[in-house]
């Protein structure tokens, strides 16, 4: 239960209490649930009840009525803002979550925009498209925010068992909009603060989050930067080449703590592309072999390596041919647990038999046994993105009504299966992880509530990482795509199940700077980071992010022949020795009465000096 208060005069506050239904009913405060209150109308018990409840809050004030009573939060949202000449503004067009305080701001903001278009404009119906042109994405963005401030809020339940110092910054930071750098602009102890009294291992105290050690199983990381699974699509026959070890080499090298393989195969059927990797045959371990020899002998990263299958999500084209596309020639068939495609230009995948699911479980263990023989220090399944495993998770690709279909618990038998048999076949002193779509973007599919559950179900099973991202189950699909717009579904399995187990999550999902990297971990969203597009933009990312911070340590670490390059060089005459111009320097740490000056103005009227 949560009281959100502020000032709404000089000698009154807005008091708007919140929590969850299972709260609200536990309270009794569901008492009056049936009655209906007119206009002008309060729910005067609920009133009553929250007196008694916040007794000591409010220290003897009054509490004040305006039609008060329970309502859910609706977010408006309009395909149109106008009609003819009839504009909607603030929260008549959009409404975003009081707990970021937007709404009178967002009103102001579009008054003064649409008053702006329509002195640029000649033509009303011009200024008016470009006055929702202009605005949308404003909107947008704030309701996004909006939008994980609500969520946050309502799943306060799982930080509960969170030191008080980072609640506080978890708090300041739910909408993604604030992070640790905007913080330190505003308050530099504060923020100080955070970062030494982060619970994370650390070999120095005020070391950035990011580059602290963790432990995944008994696996130890010197940083908390994955290098994010990316399919490549250039494999020959299945089989790494080059390319893949100047692409793995060189994240390696780059400085991040883990770096993993693509989704390696686990049979030439189970490719997406004739582009994939796999893990089907001896020449293809020998090939990962050297580039896992690479790694380990030219960084101080691991490397890890994710098996899977692709299912119905199979023999299609490369990704910069047609992503998701059929082959033009060659297609291979295609299994799932149901005849369903993946999307209306894919082939009709064969519903999978018990025979094929035991052979395809075949295929997870030899793979997992050549991974292991090629040194990999860590393995993944990709029961995620709609690929094969996934594919038995999610209700929207399995419509099944054996022992394997149905219900999340019929679901979770097949992947659960694979699971074990690949830990039965892995090194026991090795960490495997898995990785999930936690959020399927599309009506009756799973959900994060869902995801909560397969998670518990795969720790229970022995995973030491819980690898989370969402989606690209089916191509009807609608994210909501935003900066670390994946981050709570991390969150959520870490602060509801993994954590208290001793397993690693790891966030993803469009992260792409260090002060997000920071503050996700620092706020406790995630245990470890990884990054895919960004590293791909810069491979050496995370040394040049300790570049950035003035971090030098065993947590980033330039490998001696590239030590030379550690030091950004100058580009430009920007980077040079600015000459004094300011007669008057500021004042450093004093107030501007006390502070030094070197030169004091002459009084007004004095008279001019002598020259």
């Amino acid at each position: 239960m949560q009281l959100h208060g502020y000032p709404y005069s000089d000698g009154s506050s807005t008091f708007l209490i919140e929590m969850h239904e299972d709260v609200w009913r536990a309270a009794g405060l569901d008492a009056t649930e049936g009655e209906l209150f007119p206009p002008g109308v309060s729910d005067q018990y609920s009133v009553d009840r929250i007196r008694e409840l916040f007794a000591e809050v409010l220290d003897g004030h009054e509490v004040l009525t305006n039609n008060s009573k329970w309502l859910n939060f609706t977010t408006v949202r309009n395909e149109h803002w106008h009609h003819e000449n009839l504009v909607i503004l603030g929260d008549a067009a959009h409404t975003a979550h009081f707990s970021i305080g937007s709404g009178t701001k967002l009103a102001m903001e579009d008054a003064l925009a649409l008053a702006a278009c329509v002195h640029e404009h000649v033509s009303l119906d011009d200024a008016l498209d470009a006055y929702e042109a202009e605005r949308r994405p404003v909107v947008a963005s704030t309701q996004r925010a909006a939008q994980a401030s609500l969520e946050w809020f309502e799943r306060i339940g799982q930080y509960a068992d969170q030191e008080p110092l980072q609640f506080a910054f978890n708090l300041l930071t739910r909408s993604r909009r604030i992070t640790l750098d905007n913080l330190a602009v505003r308050d530099p102890a504060f923020a100080s603060e955070v970062v030494r009294g982060a619970p994370l291992a650390s070999r120095e105290a005020d070391e950035p989050a990011m580059f602290r050690p963790h432990r995944i199983g008994r696996l130890e990381l010197k940083n908390r930067i994955v290098v994010s699974p990316m399919d490549m699509y250039s494999s020959v026959e299945g089989v790494p080449g080059d390319f893949h070890l100047v692409h793995l080499g060189s994240k390696a090298m780059g400085g991040a703590g883990l770096v993993m393989t693509e989704m390696v195969c686990v049979s030439s059927e189970g490719r997406i592309t004739p582009g994939c990797a796999g893990l089907y045959s001896d020449t293809q371990a020998d090939a990962w072999r050297r580039i896992v020899g690479y790694v380990h002998g030219n960084s101080t990263a691991m490397i890890g390596v994710q098996i899977g299958h692709s299912g119905r999500k199979g023999s299609t084209r490369r990704m910069w041919e047609g992503i998701d596309q059929p082959l033009d020639q060659g297609n291979w068939k295609t299994v799932a647990p149901s005849a369903l495609p993946y999307g209306p230009k894919n082939q009709v995948p064969e519903e999978i038999d018990r025979t094929t699911m035991t052979a395809i479980l075949e295929e997870f263990v030899a793979a997992t046994r050549r991974a292991a023989a090629a040194g990999f220090d860590l393995a993944e399944l990709h029961a995620a993105h709609g690929y094969l495993i996934s594919s038995f998770l999610s209700p929207i690709s399995n419509r099944r009504t054996d022992e394997y279909g149905g219900s999340l618990e019929n679901r979770l038998r097949y992947p659960l299966e694979v699971f074990d048999a690949m830990r039965a076949a892995w090194p026991e002193d090795l960490p495997l992880t898995v990785r999930l779509s936690a959020e399927d973007w599309i009506d009756g599919g799973n959900t994060i509530d869902d995801s909560v559950e397969i998670a518990r179900a795969f720790i229970a099973h022995g995973a030491d990482a819980i690898d989370v991202s969402s989606g690209q189950i089916a191509t009807h699909e609608k994210p909501q795509f935003g900066r670390s717009y994946q981050t709570p579904f991390a969150d959520a399995i870490r602060n509801r199940v993994a954590a208290a187990a001793g397993v690693s999550v790891i966030a993803v999902g469009a992260i792409s700077s260090h002060d997000d990297v920071n503050s996700i971990l620092l706020a406790g969203r995630a245990d470890l980071v990884a990054l895919g597009r960004t590293h791909l933009w810069d491979p050496q990312w995370t040394l040049h992010a300790a570049a950035d911070q003035g971090y030098r340590g065993p947590g980033a670490e330039w490998v001696p022949p590239l030590r030379a390059g550690s030091r950004k060089p100058p580009t430009s005459r920007t980077d040079a020795v600015r000459p004094r111009l300011a007669l008057v320097r500021d004042a450093q740490g004093e107030s501007a009465d006390t502070a030094h000056r070197r030169w004091v103005p002459r009084p007004a009227g004095a008279a001019a000096l002598a020259h």
